[in-house]
């Protein structure tokens, strides 16, 4: 835990010291969040494809949160080593008595929690000035969605951060996969919309676990549970598998003397 504060304060140091991209980068979650508002206002109310929820807005409204925890999980750690190899601070960083799954827990540690932080946010301001209806809400259900959903993807990024150690560039890999299963998972539309031959596809990919366990928890406050267990296998076997793939990464390039390269 202090290898995962020392990181999280460093990350959160280097945020706040660039105040403006700070301010901007939450406001536009916000903006986001409105257009979709006003976008619900000329759309019919919600039928039984948007599960669950009470309208388009609050459909949307999930997609959109939730993709906000996720890609902190997954493309922000990308950039992270990235920005490190850049900055001259990662062969430093490895030099450390650390483990590798030290460094990864301390690596995502502040993007994770500011998520979460805006994620809480966002949905205040969906509640208290688009009237997201809240009422029937299981928080429990929706804090523990919202975590192993991160978790889970967070080996997304581990894997697209060990292709930018090894061959330099790769953060751009973490934002298509995760736009890809945006689109696919359901985040602003049903997969119901989908050409036939795509929802498969849909379906088994993890995005789709998240937003339906959000959206139960949400608007319905049960049926949430199996998209959490369902979630919580993902993680089981994908974060092991790119723990060790980063480490191979860290030994490779380390072999190589390409650790201060970029």
């Amino acid at each position: 835990m202090d290898v995962v504060r020392a990181f999280a304060g460093r990350d959160f140091a280097i945020a706040r010291s660039y105040r403006l991209p700070f301010i901007l980068d939450a406001f536009f979650g916000v903006l986001q969040l409105a257009v979709y508002f006003f976008i619900s206002r000329t759309l019919p109310e919600a039928g039984a494809k948007l599960g669950g929820a009470p309208s388009y807005f609050a459909f949307a409204a999930v997609g959109l949160i939730v993709a906000l925890v996720v890609q902190a999980a997954s493309e922000e750690l990308a950039y992270q080593i990235r920005n490190q190899q850049l900055s001259g601070t990662l062969e430093v960083i490895v030099a450390q008595p650390l483990g590798v799954a030290e460094f990864c827990a301390g690596a995502a540690a502040f993007p994770f929690v500011f998520a979460l932080g805006r994620a809480a946010v966002y949905l205040a301001i969906a509640a208290g000035w688009m009237k997201l209806d809240v009422a029937r809400t299981s928080w429990a259900g929706l804090v523990a969605t919202f975590v192993v959903s991160a978790v889970a993807l967070a080996a997304l990024g581990l894997l697209a951060a060990a292709l930018v150690i090894v061959v330099k560039r790769g953060e751009a890999l973490a934002s298509m996969a995760v736009f890809a299963m945006t689109l696919l998972g359901g985040s602003v539309f049903p997969i119901s919309s989908l050409p036939g031959w795509l929802q498969p596809l849909a379906k088994i990919v993890p995005l789709r676990f998240a937003y339906d366990g959000v959206r139960a928890a949400l608007f319905r406050g049960a049926g949430w549970g199996q998209d959490v267990l369902v979630l919580l296998g993902f993680s089981l076997v994908l974060l092991p598998l790119a723990v060790w793939v980063f480490g191979r990464a860290l030994r490779l390039a380390a072999r190589q003397g390409s650790l201060g390269q970029y």
